[in-house]
């Protein structure tokens, strides 16, 4: 009795104790985040960084948002329904201004994947083919590169603005159509459409290497808790490496999220998709994340030329580098 006493008395000691020191670790902190599409494979590092348990490793509980085009993830980070959001670098610099100032904490995709494509039966053989032709491009953002390029090349075309499917150009409304090659390009080739009859124009291949997707976070955000944010990019990095190391299983872990948000999945185009992601992100491991100088010159000239902005930060107060350990 004396034994069973002690022992009781020992766990009821031991009890209280444990509980202390487990009250004592600190909370994760939460992160709103908001990818600016629907749910796909272009953003797999992220559930995949949160499916692994990357972010709750960094001391983050972080809520992934569904986007979309009916919601603007500048405007979710300007009303503050969102902590964090990816945006394509030509987006980020046009939406700054005195009063909101978004910093690049990560920088995704180094290579612009955004491309013309053409058939060659429309007689659409080189850049100057295009002269005169029926042309369809995405409005907003997304129509800076092909205007840009159209400006470049002395090009007059007739635009025609562009759903979020290549349909028209596959019904031969169009000469030509907008196309990011990790995603429409092998919607028109799995139409039937074999290569060899295309012609494709990627942008980077003329001078206009945008790259696009960016992890963003508010200046004033990231002021008061730089290491939170920077922990995001860093945890939402190791996602990336891992997705691409793992693509069967970073796969399944993208189909499990569109059959949450009931969206149709199609697996084969999703592995399509995360394995030409890989290209675009950039050979070299280190550089994965890294917002060149170039590259946001290039962009913010371009912009300016075009009168598409007037002014634009200078890079150093646009891009943050956070190492590995979250500063």
């Amino acid at each position: 009795m004396k034994w069973v006493f002690l022992l009781v008395l020992t766990a009821v000691l031991i009890f209280p104790a444990s509980q202390a020191v487990s009250a004592e670790e600190p909370p994760r902190k939460k992160i709103t985040f908001i990818p600016h599409w629907l749910p796909q494979a272009q953003f797999a590092g992220f559930y995949v960084a949160q499916e692994k348990g990357f972010y709750r490793k960094h001391g983050l509980d972080v809520v992934i948002l569904r986007g979309g085009p009916e919601k603007p993830p500048a405007s979710h980070l300007k009303s503050g329904k969102a902590d964090v959001a990816t945006l394509w670098l030509t987006s980020a610099i046009q939406a700054q201004s005195p009063q909101f100032r978004l910093l690049n904490t990560a920088q995704l995709i180094q290579r612009s994947a955004l491309m013309l494509v053409a058939r060659k039966d429309a007689g659409i053989l080189k850049v100057q083919d295009l002269q005169g032709k029926r042309i369809s491009i995405w409005d907003g953002d997304l129509s800076i590169q092909p205007l840009a390029f159209f400006k470049k090349h002395f090009l007059k075309i007739t635009r025609v603005s562009q759903a979020s499917t290549p349909n028209l150009f596959l019904r031969g409304g169009v000469d030509a159509v907008s196309a990011m090659w990790y995603n429409e390009y092998h919607t028109i080739v799995n139409a039937g459409i074999n290569p060899e009859e295309l012609t494709t124009f990627l942008f980077a291949d003329y001078g206009l290497n945008f790259p696009e997707d960016g992890i963003y976070v508010p200046e004033k955000s990231f002021r008061k808790d730089p290491r939170s944010f920077c922990a995001f990019a860093v945890a939402s990095l190791e996602g990336w490496r891992y997705a691409f190391a793992h693509l069967e299983e970073a796969t399944d872990i993208v189909m499990h999220r569109l059959k949450q948000e009931q969206l149709p999945a199609n697996r084969v185009h999703q592995l399509w998709m995360l394995k030409r992601l890989k290209d675009v992100y950039g050979s070299d491991d280190a550089a994965i994340g890294i917002l060149r100088e170039e590259d946001y010159l290039t962009v913010a000239g371009t912009m300016q030329a075009g009168g598409l902005i007037s002014t634009y930060p200078d890079f150093e107060h646009f891009a943050v580098r956070c190492d590995g350990h979250g500063r």
